[in-house]
């Protein structure tokens, strides 16, 4: 076995090293703006504005920013949907010298509360719709100043007059804020702040972002990531993309911008290939279809719900999905069907990639165009070294056995916020410790067996989820399903499938016992299956599997009151 077995299977167009720019992330935007200044950088429900238009904007923003008092390393929060206004928000924060806080628009008051507070935030720009949530936290924060925007500040006419109408009625009231004070208003910085980029010195190593991770144990950690791992993450999926052509590409920007992988494959990736946004602030199926439809989006990176929606609508094939070459797909397994069937209906390539928030996000990928394994996450990208330990070990087992998934590389974090004891329980000689199980095969393709955190132990034997799922999903009735693990007082847990149905189709828990006991070994057998209309997801489709596990003890604890 070679040191690195996956640099074989590496096609001709992408090197094992890619090289890193010594420039701030923002450097893509100015390029961007010299290169194709007059290229749609963003399509937004019928708005487009230019690489200029947002360039200049991200400047303006930047200086009102630095006029607020901004100090370089400042923490400026942003919870706001996929819009202009996102796009401009960010990279004018990093133009400032600011420091990036996504923060998710769904978030309750005491979850934005504990976020604005970890992070130390000073500057929050927000949707109007947020505002009454945002004002009732600053009492406990150190926020001096909220900036407050609207959906309909870059929609188009008549749109814009419509839309207020519509919110109100969908919300039950509408929020009117005035520019004064330490409330300011976004359209009133674009018509007042100056446009000359200010002369703000940003190194490669000095910190971008705060990414909160999802917080599935414990609070939410803040992920302190780099201009640099952040440019790393996008020069390399870049070269994975090799077929991409500098200003001609289009993304489809569903996955939202408040998770790292929404962030680096859209709003980042984009602007380093000069290409176009076409921005959703929402996942909605037929939303979507029309959109691909019409705006002819050539990339389109997502989650697997995004695909198993799209390839289960009822009036598919009304819409032509041609456009799509490329497609990603992370945050969860790809079931193999669901691969298939997409690449069936739109010719393009659809393949499995794995990363986490602590990475930037990406470290390995299938091959775009090139060899691929169905069931595999791929092959370590460009400057990303992994391996398989042994629990204590910091020695990589052999091919084919069962281990911790580690990787070393520029886009690995710095580690997280104020949490000097967890940075270095997360790192083993070097290596970052990822916390899910899996192995490699002699070819270097690597295999996610589950989540450490996610492994059923039942009656000493252990069951890996993500296995089960693999075999229901197979199944021609079922659309989504999850497997967890649930106390059981004689195995310790036991295995429950949670499964939702394909419209149209009926399957009953004899049946599908039935089906997993000819393809599992009874061990891994679900003991019990719940039958529901949808499964609780977070903002990028991803299964919250923790959700259904407290459901469960709940349910159990009220049984035995």
């Amino acid at each position: 076995m070679t040191a690195k077995p996956w640099l074989k299977w590496y096609p001709a167009e992408i090197p094992a090293e890619v090289t890193i720019p010594d420039a701030p992330l923002q450097h893509y935007l100015t390029e961007a703006y010299k290169n194709v200044p007059n290229n749609i950088a963003v399509h937004f429900m019928g708005k487009e504005l230019t690489y200029t238009e947002i360039y200049t904007s991200a400047q303006k923003f930047a200086n009102y920013l630095l006029a607020l008092g901004l100090e370089k390393g400042d923490r400026v929060a942003i919870m706001l949907p996929n819009c202009p206004q996102a796009v401009i928000a960010y990279y004018g924060t990093l133009y400032a010298g600011g420091v990036v806080v996504q923060t998710n628009p769904l978030y309750t008051e005491r979850e934005l509360s504990y976020q604005m507070k970890d992070a130390g935030v000073k500057i929050i720009l927000g949707m109007d719709i947020l505002y009454p949530r945002i004002t009732k936290v600053l009492a406990q924060t150190d926020i001096e100043h909220v900036i407050v925007t609207a959906i309909k500040d870059y929609l188009p006419f008549p749109k814009n007059l419509v839309y207020p109408i519509m919110q109100k009625k969908q919300y039950g009231f509408a929020v009117n804020v005035e520019h004064r004070g330490t409330n300011h208003l976004f359209t009133e910085i674009m018509k007042t702040a100056s446009a000359t980029p200010p002369n703000i010195d940003v190194a490669t190593e000095d910190l971008a972002l705060l990414q909160y991770t999802g917080g599935t144990t414990g609070y939410p950690k803040g992920v302190m990531l780099t201009h640099r791992n952040l440019i790393a993450n996008t020069e390399m999926c870049s070269a994975w993309m090799y077929k991409s052509e500098y200003g001609k590409e289009s993304i489809l920007g569903i996955l939202p911008f408040f998770h790292v992988y929404g962030m680096t494959t859209v709003l980042i990736l984009a602007v380093k290939i000069g290409g176009k946004m076409i921005l959703l602030p929402k996942f909605d199926l037929d939303t979507a279809l029309k959109t691909i439809d019409r705006q002819e989006p050539t990339l389109f990176p997502g989650a697997p719900t995004m695909y198993i929606g799209l390839i289960s609508h009822p009036l598919i094939k009304k819409y032509n999905l041609s456009s799509i070459k490329a497609c990603l797909s992370g945050s969860a397994a790809l079931p193999i069907e669901v691969q298939e069937r997409f690449e069936e209906l739109t010719g393009g390539k659809l393949v499995e990639g794995y990363g986490l928030t602590e990475t930037s996000p990406v470290t390995h990928a299938n091959l775009i165009w090139g060899e691929r394994i169905n069931g595999s996450v791929g092959l370590p990208w460009p400057n990303t070294d992994s391996a398989i330990f042994a629990p204590g070990s910091t020695e990589p087992l052999p091919p084919g056995e069962i281990g911790e998934i580690v990787v070393k590389g520029p886009q690995v974090m710095k580690g997280y916020w104020n949490r000097p004891e967890e940075t270095e329980m997360s790192f083993k000689d070097g290596w970052f410790l990822t916390g899910d199980l899996g192995y490699m095969d002699e070819d270097g393709f690597f295999y996610v067996v589950d989540r450490k955190k996610d492994m059923i132990i039942a009656g000493g034997f252990n069951v890996y989820p993500r296995e089960v799922e693999e075999v229901l999903y197979e199944h021609p009735a079922i659309q989504e399903c999850v497997v967890v693990g649930i106390p059981d007082p004689y195995r310790g847990e036991t295995v429950k499938a949670y499964v939702v149905l394909k419209e149209g189709y009926i399957a009953t828990d004899d049946e599908l016992n039935k089906y997993s006991r000819e393809n599992l070994a009874a061990y891994k057998v679900p003991r019990t299956y719940e039958f529901r209309t949808e499964l609780p997801k977070t903002a990028v489709g991803k299964i919250l599997r923790r959700q259904l596990i407290e459901e469960e003890k709940e349910k159990q604890q009220l049984q035995a009151n």
